[in-house]
């Protein structure tokens, strides 16, 4: 109970000092605000910010180790009989009815502050390479134990076609609904696309 305790406290801090962050990020400007006045803010050392997030990206996409597991237990997670391609598009779909912030559902100005620094859109490029990478590592090792003699290519393409079509229907959500396209009209465009192109 007392670990318990411990971890709700510690989420709770980093929570809170990632809410603070985003604020100081949308007023300011990334560059501009500094690990410093994040600590000040949220009254805290400034130790602390940097051991809850080590790098200043990792304050603005606090929720980066979720995206970028995502697909990866998606897939290791999904029934017998799925395929990797049909838990993918049922995930996805299910994020788009519950409006999950990381396929784009998000405040114009969190998207503006992405548009404004090369720093925050280099990590985002990161970050989505590193969630096909780990998708890549599950399906490879599927393969791999099916046949041991499985050079995991296809693996690693099918990996790299099911990342690539989340991240383009994520870029088209954002985009059409930044453009002041009605946001339900762009979620049943989005949704049609993913049944579409996440097939077997």
């Amino acid at each position: 109970m007392t670990q318990g305790l411990r971890e709700r406290k510690k989420q709770a801090t980093r929570a809170h000092i990632a809410a603070v962050a985003t604020q100081l990020f949308i007023e300011q400007g990334f560059e501009a605000t500094t690990i410093a006045q994040i600590a000040e803010r949220a009254e805290v050392a400034k130790m602390t910010v940097t051991n809850y997030f080590p790098l200043k990206e990792d304050l603005f996409f606090d929720r980066a180790p979720e995206i970028v597991a995502l697909l990866a237990e998606v897939v290791s997670r999904r029934t017998a009989g799925t395929t990797p391609a049909e838990a993918v598009r049922e995930a996805y779909l299910e994020g788009l009815d519950a409006r999950w912030p990381p396929l784009g559902f998000g405040s114009a100005d969190f998207v503006d502050a992405i548009a404004a620094s090369p720093a925050l859109q280099a990590r985002g490029r990161s970050m989505l390479a590193d969630q096909e990478a780990a998708l890549a590592a599950v399906l490879v090792a599927e393969a791999q134990e099916a046949d041991p003699d499985d050079d995991g290519l296809d693996a690693r393409l099918e990996a790299t076609r099911l990342a690539g079509i989340v991240r383009v229907l994520v870029a088209e959500l954002v985009g059409r609904v930044i453009a002041g396209e009605p946001e339900e009209a762009v979620v049943e465009r989005v949704r049609r696309a993913a049944r579409e192109h996440l097939g077997p």
